[in-house]
């Protein structure tokens, strides 16, 4: 399939796309080669051949789905912004949290 200048300049239009003058004749070419690709792949015979998600036969580690808190807070409040204030998570209701500065007012 061969797009002209005309049919490119469509499609960029479609796709929001300044595309200027003297560049449409190279884009027309490659979008031209792009589609002659996908012709010659729907030449191929898929025939029995699965679908599959992805290109390699792994399966991802599961682990238990159970809610818990993480037990990484003192690690977590480690990453407070500068300026923050921490909270010490020991210190009775405590909360093991940190605050930051109001930024809107």
């Amino acid at each position: 399939m061969s797009l002209d200048k005309d049919t490119v300049t469509c499609i960029a239009r479609l796709a929001r796309l300044k595309v200027p003058d003297e560049e449409l004749g190279t884009l027309a070419g490659e979008l031209s080669g792009i589609m002659a690709w996908i012709e010659q792949l729907n030449e191929v015979d898929t025939k029995g051949v699965e679908p599959m998600s992805s290109v390699s036969d792994v399966t991802l580690p599961l682990r238990a789905d159970k809610v818990t808190d993480g037990g990484i807070a003192e690690k977590v409040l480690a990453n407070a912004p500068g300026g923050a204030v921490y909270i010490d998570p020991t210190e009775k209701n405590a909360g093991g949290f940190f605050t930051v500065p109001k930024v809107v007012e």
